[in-house]
């Protein structure tokens, strides 16, 4: 199915009559669940639990994050997709689950262009090429030097070759010709640790997952994917800086499971880009890492996936990643 579908699946949704036939005819009269593809204490899930602090006072009832880690976004979505579309279960989604593995994944166990339909866009989540803050390695250039110099020497940690960041080392380690080694890990968190404890020499990691130890002084960024410098970190080189036209960029959207009504997805929808509208939720993300950003109606984050998915279609042939 093309992805075109997403886009009409949102048309469709918000074409819908408004009236909400469900109990007393309010919304939402129980608790609402957001499922979360990644661990407690992550960076889509800080940001995920600060979009529910706020939305639950927005709307009156709480708003629970399930989180449901491993299998590189599957487990999540899955469990999303197969939830009832009455209105109160929804998906904080990343890139991985809603674009990528569908370039990754042969039988995948849900369908991004049926199972889902776009509610909001949150924010986009740049990833970065990190090293210990003692190390030697001073610059992008620098590890891309020691790299050619001795090829297979120099390890790039990463979350797995089917991940965001995986496919970003790959794309950089081709771009640049690097001859690095590209180690993957369990999760993202073992692999930092490996790059602090000095068994692999860089990383390459979302910024919402490594901020914080930036911060604290145990890792280092060398350069950000994006295609210019980072909000917040003007002093960090981008990638395209040294390789020209990069820009990798992770994202966070909420969706829903198929079905659900056009006027819980509207409201909710309204209520999200109220909160990204606030500076100091605005402020709050990017001290987390990502960058709140909104698209207005629902819509337009169909249109915007559809642009995602050709895109990675095309980067997946430029590295030669094949579906399993």
């Amino acid at each position: 199915m093309k992805r075109r579908h997403f886009v009409q699946a949102s048309l469709l949704a918000t074409a819908v009559p408004a009236a909400w036939a469900q109990g007393n005819g309010t919304w939402p009269d129980k608790p609402i669940k957001m499922i979360l593809s990644q661990p407690p204490g992550s960076g889509p899930d800080t940001v995920a639990r600060l979009l529910g602090e706020h939305l639950t006072r927005a709307l009156g009832q709480a708003i629970v994050i399930e989180n449901k880690p491993g299998g590189q976004n599957i487990i999540g979505a899955q469990a999303a997709a197969r939830a009832p579309a009455d209105g109160y279960t929804f998906y904080f989604a990343t890139t991985a689950a809603l674009v990528t593995n569908a370039h990754l994944f042969k039988d995948l166990p849900y369908d991004t262009n049926k199972d889902f339909v776009p509610v909001a866009f949150v924010a986009r989540s740049p990833f970065a090429v990190l090293v210990a803050s003692d190390s030697p390695i001073r610059s992008l250039q620098d590890l891309v030097a020691r790299s050619k110099a001795n090829p297979g020497a120099v390890s790039i940690a990463n979350e797995g070759p089917k991940t965001f960041g995986g496919i970003i080392a790959r794309l950089l380690n081709s771009r640049a010709r690097m001859g690095a080694n590209l180690v993957g890990y369990s999760s993202i968190g073992v692999a930092v640790q490996d790059v602090i404890g000095g068994h692999a020499q860089a990383v390459v990691a979302d910024m919402a997952s490594t901020a914080q130890l930036v911060k604290q002084g145990r890792l280092r960024y060398l350069a950000v994917s994006t295609a210019k410098r980072v909000q917040g970190w003007e002093d960090v080189p981008a990638i395209a800086e040294l390789v020209p036209n990069f820009d990798m960029m992770g994202w966070f959207a909420v969706v829903a499971p198929t079905g659900t009504p056009a006027a819980v997805i509207n409201r909710l929808n309204k209520e999200i880009n109220v909160l990204l509208a606030d500076a100091e939720v605005s402020q709050r993300i990017l001290t987390i890492g990502p960058i709140a950003e909104s698209f207005g109606a629902p819509e337009r984050l169909g249109e915007f996936l559809a642009k995602e998915d050709a895109n990675w279609k095309e980067v997946a042939k430029e590295i030669g990643l094949l579906p399993e």
